[in-house]
């Protein structure tokens, strides 16, 4: 038996926000994870770096965020190896450095699910940890994308079906409905370019670092 799990939950985070936040709790709760990571990227190889924000700025807020939150914590392995962006490496540095004896579970949204066929080496990932992907209530899964090896492997828990884990012998992809939040960092930064409030859409003490070092003005 795995003396514990680790749920590793990667993204960009510009900014974190409420529907990360209630994802974390969610993912946390229903695998029985020990502790999940925020890992916040350094810089995204799918995206311009010029249009993230600072890394500092993102850990800074991901650190606020999860502040209350006793199993969440928020770890700088992504922001210490720039060289290393993908998330295979990831998977394998957190191996080396939590030990054989740790069962890892990799989150990942809907969106990036459906293009992880794009991702450097999916199943070289999957061989590292189990795959989490969370979608909505409803939300059409497609996996016609996937590898072999990654749609033989899928356990499907919507609906509120329970987490059992009874083969360890092999990683498994479990596909989850547990995000009911559609708030989006994207429209985060829209509306503080616009003027408008973020209030209620990411913890109080991240809107207050947005409003004191000016993100996302321009």
């Amino acid at each position: 038996m795995s003396e514990r799990r680790i749920g590793a939950y990667g993204g960009t985070f510009d900014p974190v926000h409420n529907g990360h936040i209630e994802v974390a709790r969610a993912v946390a709760r229903i695998f029985e994870l020990d502790m999940l990571l925020v890992i916040p990227a350094h810089r995204p190889p799918h995206k311009d770096a010029d249009s993230i924000s600072d890394a500092y700025h993102r850990y800074a807020m991901a650190v606020l965020a999860t502040l209350d939150e006793s199993r969440i914590s928020v770890s700088t392995i992504e922001l210490e190896a720039p060289d290393k962006p993908y998330s295979f490496e990831t998977v394998e540095r957190l191996k080396e450095a939590y030990g054989p004896g740790t069962e890892l579970f990799f989150i990942v949204g809907a969106d990036s699910f459906e293009e992880i066929n794009t991702w450097r080496e999916p199943d070289r990932l999957l061989a590292g940890a189990n795959l989490v992907a969370v979608t909505r209530p409803g939300y059409e899964v497609r996996i016609s994308h996937l590898s072999e090896p990654m749609r033989r492997s899928i356990v499907d828990l919507r609906g509120g079906l329970p987490f059992k884990r009874e083969d360890r012998s092999s990683s498994r992809v479990y596909l989850t409905d547990c995000a009911n939040n559609n708030v989006s960092s994207t429209e985060i930064r829209r509306r503080v370019r616009s003027g408008e409030s973020i209030g209620g859409l990411a913890p109080a003490r991240v809107v207050s670092y947005v409003e004191k070092y000016e993100l996302y003005r321009r």
